[in-house]
């Protein structure tokens, strides 16, 4: 489903991103892991064109991408930022949110298509003409996913999607991730510096170091310690404990 080969990005005389190749399969998870700064979201926002500046090749479904996006495009591939509460528009109620992306891709059963999406990321009707101050991180970051959602696509490239909530809540929304690819077929690319959440949604992962890919590996080998960069070592040592997220509720 994704190809990228040889993308570098660059800020001025910076090289934030040097020659990263990965793939992912149709309906897999990939993750990309590392420190701040070690590049994983430029990377993320080069596939997602929210970054025009870039070198290399990149596609998705087998079609080539260039630096501007076509809004079909915008229709396949979405994106899940980090922050719910800055990702929302303050003064639209969550009914707005989810319908501004059904107008823009002239999609259908507008109401139909909303009830469905609340009812997919567990949230109740109730919340449908609240504001985004109304409700939880937790609720929001939901409303942030259901959004994503609405215009059906086949990609969601997600950015540090659970680093805002408290650990519980954390664990729901992963679990609610997983769920929805099964559900849906998606396929995702997941940014974090969360060893833990990388492992638990994530069968394949990448991790960076100064804007490089220094090694690529299964979530199993990664859990196990069968790494082979020092970085990996050294991120996985780092690690408090790598433990599916849903444990740190009995703790």
């Amino acid at each position: 489903m994704i190809e990228v080969d040889a993308l570098s990005v660059c800020f001025g005389r910076t090289e934030a991103v040097k020659s990263v190749s990965f793939r992912v399969a149709r309906g897999e998870s990939f993750g990309l892991v590392g420190e701040s700064g070690s590049g994983k979201s430029t990377v993320l926002r080069a596939v997602s064109g929210l970054n025009p500046h870039w070198t290399g090749r990149m596609s998705i479904g087998g079609e080539l991408l260039a630096p501007r996006r076509s809004k079909a495009f915008h229709q396949r591939v979405q994106m899940v930022f980090q922050d719910p509460y800055g990702s929302l528009h303050p003064r639209q109620t969550v009914d707005r949110l989810l319908s501004e992306p059904l107008l823009v891709h002239h999609m259908d059963n507008v109401e139909r298509r909303i009830m469905r999406a609340l009812n997919e990321v567990a949230l109740p009707a109730s919340v449908r003409f609240r504001y985004p101050h109304q409700l939880s991180g937790g609720q929001r970051q939901r409303v942030a996913i259901a959004r994503a959602l609405m215009p059906e696509p086949h990609v969601l490239l997600l950015d540090e999607p659970t680093s805002a909530l408290d650990v519980s809540v954390q664990a729901e929304v992963l679990n609610l991730l997983a769920d929805l690819q099964q559900a849906r077929g998606l396929t995702y690319v997941l940014v974090s510096h969360n060893l833990a959440v990388v492992a638990h949604v994530c069968s394949r992962i990448g991790v960076m170091q100064s804007g490089e890919l220094v090694e690529l590996l299964s979530a199993d080998d990664l859990r196990a310690g069968r790494t082979h960069h020092p970085h990996t070592a050294s991120l996985r040592e780092l690690s408090i404990e790598l433990e599916e997220p849903e444990t740190a509720r009995d703790h």
